[in-house]
């Protein structure tokens, strides 16, 4: 099969840069299915999107160059309608002949389950490839994700951005399409100031190396590794570590054509202001690298990326530095000012902010969380009355100017203002540590006051948004309490608190009773199970193991969590297997049983061996069991019942349980029941049984 590569390259007007990648990857996508959809083979290779900010582009190493040979089979009428008594063709027959431009003679006959019928046979030679690229780029078009199409020009049509050139190579062959008004041709466009003219295209291999030479990287990976290069190479010239985030350098990757690196520098007073928010600045307004020092501090030194190679970098530079000045002199101004104010005199204000209509003031809700605070400091052996005191503090910030212009260092200012006020450190920790996980991939808080209170503010941001009915539907989530669940989640789990979770989010609840709402506490546990199935997915635990886990409903999440680790290590036992269809036999046997079942088996009436065997083996295992459920070993618990396989299976083999006599059936049903209470002592492990 003859192949040549291939290559597609729209060119258009600067694109949205956080929409950048996905628009690419939807083209990638959309050219290989439209492609794969003829029949049209595709040598992908290590072949991924090409993109910079004013192109998207698609290049195969391997197109074949034409269809395989087409074949069509139409079906026809059966032959009892087809022919006639004499055998001649009827009118059906000649008519679905004639459909096909054929003589009924040339049509074939098949049998299916119904009887014979006529069918018609082709195969036609398959199209050229350049003959369908426009079905093919028209396909890819169609199908990218474009909420709000950008449209120009009196055209009709509307793309992402208005489109200005187009490139469609077949080999060497410019195919003979068009898109969005624009002929294709073999001429892209360069670098917007060092190759502003069109740089011809030979071949589909040529695109990467002629874009090069043009100024314009234009293998988005390649260009991410020239940037993250140049920026630690300029760190390390001023005896420095670049802040190098994988979003803003993706950003600075999606903003540039011939990344160049500009190291720059801001005033030392600046460095007096918290470094977050200096930090938050550089990131998400400029799109700088922060260069810190060894100890992880932030320096007065920052990188920029130029997208010139400039004949004169120190302008480039005065700018880049004259830019950040107005924002870090605000910043310093609204931290200088707040301290003049003070945190605890911040929170005066709170009782005027309403939290949410049906729950009250900011104050209401920071006197739910400082109660339920002192409550699970208690039980962590944390100070009560440290964590009564950072819940206090922990949303004053809220009023600070600084969190009113960067509202994403709340806690983190309140951090900086506490330890300004004399606070301790553990308190002003942990009102930064509060809001941990501030995002899916963030840790949780790191000192026990900072869970304490982490944990103190979800359960009445969750108790609150379901007693007030702001409950998630689809897509709306407006208190975020899909976040929240998982976040208390995580922190009672990876803290290791053995805490009764069903008890504190009914003591949370209890404190909404004077706000006249109340949520449904059963509902909202079963919310955080459910938020807790993807966790334990994303770690590769198999569903069948979390649900025989959540169908015991355990009230600590900490031993939620060693259940579900002792699950995974009995489930590759030989005799896991076994004893969990036997658990869901017996499970279905006493769903049966027809009349009450008695707490305990008799041993006067256990007759057979098989049966009197398996009363000793259960009788142990409790015995056995006992103390080391009593201390939450659950590897161990299961290694014993492991050992009952031997009896579970004779009992089966030579026992038949529905007696005849209902003294001997109900006995039998009590040791049953009494088996599959401690076979699933840990765990409902008839789950693990295909």
């Amino acid at each position: 099969m003859s192949m040549q590569p291939l290559l597609i390259e729209l060119g258009t007007e600067e694109l949205p840069v956080k929409a950048l990648p996905g628009l690419a990857q939807a083209l990638f996508d959309g050219v290989i299915a439209a492609l794969e959809k003829r029949g049209i083979a595709v040598e992908r290779g290590d072949a991924r999107p090409l993109y910079s900010p004013r192109r998207l582009a698609v290049l195969l190493p391997g197109v074949a160059i034409e269809q395989p040979e087409q074949t069509s089979e139409v079906l026809g009428p059966y032959l009892n309608i087809a022919l006639d008594a004499d055998g001649q063709p009827t009118r059906a027959l000649l008519g679905f002949a004639a459909k096909l431009g054929v003589e009924w003679t040339q049509l074939e006959r098949i049998t299916d389950a119904k009887g014979e019928r006529f069918v018609h046979r082709a195969t036609t030679p398959g199209a050229l490839t350049l003959d369908l690229l426009q079905a093919v780029l028209d396909e890819a078009l169609a199908a990218m994700p474009i909420p709000k199409p950008m449209r120009w020009g009196d055209h009709a049509y509307g793309f992402a951005r208005p489109l200005h050139w187009l490139v469609v190579l077949l080999g060497g062959t410019v195919a003979n399409v068009q898109a969005l008004g624009i002929r294709a041709g073999r001429h892209s466009r360069g670098h917007r100031f060092h190759a502003p003219g069109d740089v011809a295209i030979a071949q589909p291999q040529d695109y990467v190396q002629a874009m090069r030479q043009a100024f314009v990287l234009v293998d988005p990976d390649a260009r991410c590794a020239h940037i993250r290069a140049q920026v630690e190479q300029a760190a390390h010239g001023i005896a420095g570590q670049a802040r190098i985030t994988a979003d803003n350098l993706e950003q600075v990757t999606c903003l540039t054509e011939w990344p160049q690196a500009i190291t720059c520098a801001f005033d030392r007073e600046f460095l007096a202001v918290p470094q977050e928010a200096l930090i938050e600045t550089m990131e998400a307004n400029q799109k700088f690298f922060p260069v810190l020092d060894a100890q992880g501090r932030l320096t007065e030194h920052f990188i920029g990326i130029a997208n010139i190679e400039s004949k004169d970098p120190a302008e480039i530079r005065k700018g880049y530095e004259r830019v950040i000045r107005p924002r870090f002199a605000d910043a310093k101004f609204f931290f200088e000012e707040d301290l003049k104010q003070g945190l605890e005199s911040m929170g005066e204000g709170l009782a005027t902010v309403t939290y949410q209509a049906r729950l009250g003031s900011v104050a209401d809700k920071v006197a739910r969380v400082a109660v339920l605070a002192e409550a699970i400091a208690a039980q962590v052996g944390a100070d009560p009355a440290q964590a009564r005191r950072a819940a206090l503090l922990a949303k004053n910030d809220l009023q600070s100017r600084m969190v009113g212009e960067f509202p994403e260092l709340q806690g983190i200012a309140g951090r900086y203002y506490a330890q300004r006020a004399g606070e301790t450190d553990e308190v002003a920790l942990a009102i930064d540590e509060a809001y941990r996980p501030r995002f899916s991939a963030d840790d949780i808080a790191a000192s026990t006051l900072g869970k304490v209170l982490a944990i103190a503010e979800r359960l009445d941001t969750l108790a609150g948004g379901f007693a007030a009915g702001l409950k998630p539907t689809g897509n709306k989530d407006p208190f975020a309490l899909r976040r929240n669940a998982l976040g208390l989640a995580r922190t009672l789990i990876e803290s290791g608190f053995d805490l009764d979770l069903k008890a504190l989010l009914a003591q949370a609840n209890a404190a909404l009773t004077a706000k006249g709402v109340q949520a449904d506490v059963s509902e909202l546990y079963d919310f955080i199970l459910d938020r807790l199935r993807g966790y334990y997915a994303d770690k590769g635990v198999p569903a069948a193991h979390f649900n025989a886990v959540a169908e015991l409903k355990p009230a600590s999440l900490y031993d939620f969590d060693r259940r579900l680790d002792a699950i995974g290590i009995f489930a590759q036992r030989p005799e896991a297997a076994a004893l969990a269809a036997a658990n869901k036999r017996i499970g279905n046997i006493l769903k049966k049983a027809d009349s009450a079942i008695p707490a305990m088996e008799d041993a006067a009436l256990l007759r057979e061996p098989a049966e009197r065997a398996l009363a000793e083996a259960v009788e142990a295992a409790y015995a056995e069991t006992a103390p080391a459920l009593a201390r939450g070993d659950y590897v161990a618990v299961l290694t014993h019942l492991a050992r009952l396989r031997p009896q579970v299976d004779a009992f089966f083999d030579a026992v038949m349980v529905n007696a005849e006599d209902p003294a001997v059936r109900g006995n039998r049903l009590a040791l049953l029941k009494r088996l599959a209470e401690r076979l699933g002592s840990v765990a409902a492990i008839e789950h693990l049984s295909a």
